[in-house]
């Protein structure tokens, strides 16, 4: 049973996370800081990442916490995030993708693909890409993309990526997150041709209490709790982050998730479905994601 007590100490060590303003990102950042880590948090809103970190402070962690703004529908902001912090900072040892949205209403990012998967997917490959030099020349540097056991029920539909078909919500949710498992697992194979020592790895909190189920009804929401039983808190889903960021035995490549089903307790190395590992897939997803941000890596 792995718990955050079990994370080594993370002093001088930066880590940047999405979404760190709430619900699993926050409880992320929060044992992150408590580690002696300097906590970047990367959100939309400025002022809740902000008041994040006035709460954060009361936890009297040994680090350090700084707000920063980026808006992941809308990659211009993604690279203004990703100019800055590279003009700041000589390193980054963790990159934890974790923002994401779940069955809004429809919509679209900026560059005009439908919200979830821009937000999900094209948002956290663009940060990735533009952040992956530091990350290389950064000892033990890790990258962990959440996806989620939505997953299972997603296929990529390469003629609805920007909202071309009827919208289906749920659809286009298992899509993003089968998009985030494709990419993580495709990083870590171009990585390794690469000879980087860099660690790209997959993590799924399980059934979780958070701000992502703010779009669900209150009969799908009843049906889910119905389905999952009770929910776990945030500080319980976010273990499988902190297990892939942190944890010695972590292998890159892989894919974490709680070892109930997938639904609760604890992290553990979890089995992928063979729609998750097709490389020609994620072949094409990745050159896809190249030409819409025009951003190639990992290179040398």
């Amino acid at each position: 049973m792995w718990t955050k007590d079990n994370m080594p100490a993370l002093t001088g060590k930066t880590v940047i996370i999405t979404g760190a303003n709430a619900g699993i990102g926050y409880e992320t950042a929060l044992a992150c800081y408590q580690k002696g880590a300097d906590v970047i948090l990367a959100c939309r809103n400025l002022q809740s990442a902000n008041d994040a970190i006035a709460n954060l402070q009361l936890e009297k962690g040994s680090g350090t916490l700084k707000a920063r703004a980026m808006d992941l529908s809308d990659l211009t902001s993604v690279k203004q995030f990703a100019i800055e912090y590279l003009r700041d900072h000589a390193s980054l040892n963790l990159l934890i993708n974790n923002a994401g949205v779940m069955i809004p209403p429809a919509g679209k990012t900026t560059e005009g693909y439908e919200l979830q998967f821009g937000v999900n997917f094209l948002g956290h490959f663009t940060l990735t890409g533009l952040l992956y030099p530091l990350l290389r020349h950064t000892p033990e540097s890790r990258i962990v993309t959440l996806t989620s056991g939505a997953y299972l029920n997603g296929t990529i539909d390469f003629d609805n990526l920007k909202l071309e078909k009827a919208y289906v919500p749920e659809r286009e949710y298992a899509q993003s997150k089968l998009a985030d498992l494709l990419f993580s697992l495709e990083l870590q194979r171009r990585i390794e041709k690469t000879g980087d020592a860099v660690l790209s790895v997959a993590a799924h909190p399980g059934a979780v209490e958070t701000e992502l189920a703010r779009y669900m009804t209150k009969e799908s929401y009843t049906a889910a709790l119905e389905r999952f039983g009770a929910l776990m808190l945030p500080a319980q889903g976010a273990l499988t982050s902190l297990y892939a960021a942190t944890a010695s035995d972590v292998i890159g490549g892989t894919y974490y998730a709680p070892d109930q089903d997938g639904i609760r307790g604890y992290p553990v190395k979890t089995a992928i479905a063979p729609h998750a590992t097709d490389q020609l897939v994620a072949e094409k997803l990745w050159n896809l994601a190249e030409a819409i941000t025009g951003i190639q890596f990992p290179m040398r």
